[in-house]
């Protein structure tokens, strides 16, 4: 195995080492979670392996809401979940002459959407 490789396996596994660290006690020690985070910072950046170096760029990008996601518990899933079945009944409905009728398929697939198809 070659050793760019190792060092980016043993970044991954660091990765989820913190997460799932994060996600335990997030809400009590939020400065010691981001101490850590920090810290696979420095380890990704001594690394020098481009691919970790753009992705911890994006972190530290997000890193404010990265880390009151784990304060608070909360995210946007849900409504990400509804907007990407939106566009996709918005890209299959390319028949529709009417915004009410797209409008309306909109609204009832979100309504009767965990009812689900039963026969009989």
């Amino acid at each position: 195995m070659s050793e760019e490789l190792e060092t980016a396996y043993r970044l991954k596994e660091l990765f989820n080492q913190w997460f799932e660290k994060a996600k335990e006690n997030g809400e009590q020690n939020l400065h010691q979670i981001k101490k850590e985070l920090e810290a696979f910072y420095l380890e990704v950046e001594k690394a020098h392996i481009p691919e970790f170096q753009n992705a911890i760029s994006t972190l530290k990008n997000w890193q404010i809401e990265i880390l009151n996601s784990f304060a608070f518990g909360l995210s946007n899933g849900f409504v990400e979940g509804l907007n990407n079945l939106t566009k996709v009944i918005k890209r299959n409905a390319f028949g529709f002459r009417s915004f009410r009728r797209l409008r309306a398929k909109v609204l009832l697939t979100h309504q009767y959407k965990n009812i689900g198809n039963f026969i009989g």
